[in-house]
């Protein structure tokens, strides 16, 4: 998305979403004659090609991408957007058989159609099997993708429930943003939006004012906040006004001296194309500074482009133990056994790339990336860690490196898809799993830290630790630091203090939520292994 477009975390109301099939009504006599149109017709159980209806869009853009190139649409309708999206679904959703069979001509809108076009299945856990289906304006995607630019105050923000009574936090503020200009920290927290009480408010038009609050879509918008600072027992409101946001994927890089040894902290929120040169960097850094030990920060990482998670996990583990084997191993639905349905190449298993890619900024394709050559890590989690984040911990965990989990049960997603544009809208549908070198993959319960006292994903070695809002994000006192320090120098957890609590709308609530980007993979494809953008 994950997304990293900022995670959008929309709150909802109780009241049950109905989704309204239109119905015909009326009669005609036996001699009427029908209409000739030309519009698509449907059968149930029979699928036309997708290619049929691609791009011929109800409105035609006339603007062309974020490359200056002009897009494909030419005139069509409604309806043959939905047929694009149900042949498209049936072709290469991951779970197809599972999927409904909804009639095209029942929905006038694209994106209310798209939402029904998932399973209804569950996992063991008793979590939707298919958490992960959403959309995007193409236009809004490519900017948080390519230029990792959102309209935004710079805030990542941390929702305890989607319902009454709920609690809202910062808990993550971008460098250089409205949010930081303000002087508003980690861990305040938003008592009322625009006059409308958070905790409490659950009517729609107060939800719609918090919604519009949270997540501004124009720049110079502006909207005031009632807020409780950091050990303060009093309020104070602040006005924030958004602007284009660009984010810093990699905005901490750091080295703990300890009595063991040097230890490296990297701070990592988004697996995007501006992070290639920012992780290069940050190993670079770090490999200069004699560490014996890792810390890496994904907490609130919701995924990206893969082949970056690829590239990170080479230069943790080196070329010895990464030479040959495989990072991950895609695998399409059964009616896709051995080659790639989207980019009909054969389905190569993606191996742990050790050059820069033709995305790098800085230094172009081909240059050796730099390595730390560790045989553990330790990975700070949260249910916001997620996709391509959760792939470094099973890649990892493919090649005998030890992974160390302190935090929380990740999200569960080892699933992917190619984000695909059609008429102005950018879909992602599952489309594609993914196994380590040990042939290992399914975790779509999360990863889970060994003592948590209720995780249901696969355990691993490490520590439950809550996320510590009250300190900075890289200080050597914050929980989940202060507990993998603990952990690599005694072996210890610290005393479980708080419950998990169930995981929040970031993740599960998905009425016009809209995830953080979970992104491509890029595959070896023939001499360029960078081409291909799947994204996981």
């Amino acid at each position: 998305m994950t997304y990293k477009m900022p995670l959008r975390l929309l709150i909802i109301n109780c009241f049950l979403v109905l989704f309204l099939q239109g119905c015909g009504s009326g009669s005609s006599s036996d001699n009427s004659i029908p209409p000739v149109s030309n519009d698509p017709t449907y059968t149930v159980g029979t699928y036309q090609p997708a290619a049929n209806f691609k791009n011929q869009c109800q409105v035609v853009r006339t603007v062309t991408d974020i490359d200056g190139n002009p897009y494909p649409d030419i005139q069509g309708s409604t309806l043959h957007e939905n047929h694009w999206l149900r042949s498209w679904s049936n072709d290469t959703y991951l779970w197809y058989s599972e999927l409904p069979d909804l009639n095209p001509g029942s929905y006038n809108d694209p994106i209310e159609y798209f939402q029904l076009l998932k399973t209804s299945e569950v996992t063991a856990s008793g979590s939707p099997k298919d958490n992960f289906h959403f959309e995007i304006d193409t236009t809004e995607y490519e900017q948080l993708t390519v230029a990792g630019i959102s309209v935004s105050y710079g805030i990542e923000w941390e929702l305890t429930s989607p319902t009454v009574p709920r609690e809202l936090y910062i808990r993550f503020i971008e460098p250089l943003s409205p949010a930081a200009a303000a002087n508003l920290t980690r861990g305040v927290k938003v008592i009322a939006i625009d006059g409308i009480d958070v905790e409490t408010d659950n009517t729609e038009t107060g939800i719609n004012t918090l919604n519009a609050g949270l997540y501004p879509s124009m720049v110079g918008e502006s909207h005031t906040f009632t807020i409780l600072d950091v050990g303060a027992t009093v309020t104070r409101d602040v006005t924030l006004i958004a602007e284009e946001v660009t984010a810093n994927p990699v905005p901490i890089v750091d080295t703990f001296s300890t009595n063991n040894g040097n230890v490296g902290y990297i701070f990592f929120n988004d697996h995007n194309f501006v992070s290639e040169d920012k992780l290069f960097d940050a190993f670079e850094q770090l490999s200069n500074s004699n560490i014996n030990d890792l810390i890496l920060d994904l907490r609130y990482n919701g995924g990206g482009y893969l082949y970056i998670a690829s590239q990170l996990s080479y230069m943790v583990a080196g070329n010895a133990a990464t030479n040959g084997k495989t990072f991950e191993q895609l695998r399409f639905n059964d009616k896709h056994p051995t080659v790639n349905p989207i980019t009909n190449s054969n389905l190569d298993p993606t191996p742990f790339y050790n050059q820069s890619s033709q995305y790098s900024d800085a230094r172009g394709s081909g240059v050796a990336l730099p390595t730390l050559t560790l045989n553990r890590v330790f990975i700070l989690t949260t249910d916001g860690t997620c996709s391509a984040s959760e792939a470094i911990i099973n890649g990892l965990s493919g090649i005998d490196i030890e992974v160390i989990l302190i935090g929380d049960t990740t999200c569960g997603k080892p699933y992917g898809f190619y984000a695909t544009d059609n008429c102005g809208t950018t879909y992602f549908t599952i489309q594609f799993d993914g196994v380590n070198d040990k042939n290992e993959g399914g975790y779509s319960d999360g990863f889970t830290p060994m003592n948590d006292p209720i995780g249901a994903g696969q355990l691993k070695a490490g520590c439950y630790v809550v996320d510590d809002l009250t300190e900075s994000l890289g200080n050597s006192s914050e929980g989940l630091i202060a507990a993998a320090l603990q952990y690599r120098e005694t072996g210890t957890c610290p005393a479980i203090t708080k419950s998990s609590v169930a995981k929040s709308s970031m993740i599960e609530e998905q009425n016009g939520l809209k995830l953080k980007q979970d992104n491509p993979i890029p595959q070896k494809i023939y001499l360029d292994p960078y081409k291909d953008k799947s994204e996981h």
